[in-house]
């Protein structure tokens, strides 16, 4: 693994962050891929805590609060 530091002509040592090497797939891919599923479940789980969390704090669900609008 590289260091990523480098030393100038003074004798200074500068550090620089590391760059991620970079990762592209040859083919596309479209539909229902892993990435895909992951990213809406995790949407999907923080929706649904969301949800949780303001019927708690105002006593009333989404409708009820949707309707008193």
């Amino acid at each position: 693994m590289r260091s990523g530091q480098v030393t100038e002509e003074q004798g200074r040592l500068n550090n620089y962050a590391i760059e991620p090497k970079m990762y592209v797939m040859e083919e596309t891919q479209v539909g229902f891929t892993p990435y895909a599923e992951k990213l809406n479940g995790r949407l999907a789980m923080l929706g649904f805590v969301s949800l949780i969390v303001l019927e708690v704090l105002t006593g009333h669900g989404l409708l009820g609060l949707l309707s008193s609008l």
